[in-house]
């Protein structure tokens, strides 16, 4: 049998607001559409607001087509969001792409405090490091060599977030509380510099700033929420909500993935299937 699961809101004077973020680097999947319907049926029966951001910071293989694909797909499946790329909206601009001074801001902000650093170890360095820990039976995790002796001499590589070695507690609406230990994870990339931010902390800044109080998505996520909740914390933000769903299997029960889903989930609509027949 499935697994059961209801969301809940925060309060009754909360209003609600849920995103679906895809990002246009290939074909419209089942995963997506799914995704997108549990948080417009959420913010819909919650007489709240449903946002649709496109996460094309991966400017080498997000593609117009794509994000010309996902808008009709979704629309087609009846997923009608209130703000987004082509509708507008008080919070945006909507697409990654256009919020890059926005990123700068916050990076900044992370810098001056201390919070996040520049990181000048090579990608050579970095793997012989990660050997090294290997061959020792550690689990593999950078260790701050820049953040306590930074090589300036160099030019810097990326930009580092400081991940403090404590236990983060996610309550998930649907998982109920895990618990993660930072002391593994060591110091996470954010960005490769000012101008190009990467997913964690760039999702942070667009849930906070588009006010969104429900982060329903993959469980594949999971894993995130405690590195985007501890930069929720650096940058004095607001913690949202969040809900991780199960993910749709094969019959191997394996994730069903993009790979493995090479047409569009428009193909369907070409042979002649409803859009009632994919919701159901």
């Amino acid at each position: 049998m499935g697994r059961h699961f209801a969301l809940t809101f925060v309060s009754q004077n909360t209003i609600i607001r849920s995103r679906m973020a895809p990002s246009p680097t290939g074909h419209l999947h089942f995963g997506t559409a799914r995704t997108t319907l549990f948080n417009w049926l959420f913010a819909r029966h919650a007489d709240g607001r449903f946002v649709l951001r496109i996460e094309d910071t991966d400017r080498e293989r997000s593609k117009p087509e794509y994000e010309k694909e996902l808008l009709e797909g979704l629309r087609w499946l009846g997923s009608i969001w209130d703000e987004g790329p082509d509708v507008g909206g008080e919070y945006g601009p909507y697409r990654q792409s256009e919020r890059g001074a926005i990123y700068a801001e916050y990076l900044k902000k992370l810098l001056d405090s201390g919070a996040a650093y520049y990181c000048y170890c090579t990608k050579e360095e970095l793997e012989a490091e990660r050997q090294a820990m290997l061959a020792s039976g550690i689990a593999p995790r950078y260790q701050g060599r820049c953040r306590t002796q930074p090589s300036k001499e160099r030019a810097p590589q990326v930009i580092r977030f400081v991940v403090p070695e404590t236990i983060i507690e996610v309550k998930d609406l649907i998982r109920g509380k895990v618990a993660f230990d930072m002391a593994l994870v060591g110091d996470i990339v954010i960005a490769k510099d000012l101008e190009n931010p990467l997913y964690n902390f760039a999702v942070v800044v667009d849930d906070a700033l588009m006010g969104i109080s429900h982060v329903i998505r993959g469980e594949e996520h999971l894993a995130n929420t405690p590195k985007q909740i501890l930069l929720q914390q650096a940058l004095g933000f607001s913690l949202p909500e969040y809900a991780h769903l199960p993910l749709i299997l094969n019959r191997d029960r394996s994730k069903l993935s993009k790979r493995y889903v090479e047409t569009s989930l428009l193909s369907y609509r070409e042979e002649g299937y409803l859009p009632e027949a994919l919701l159901n």
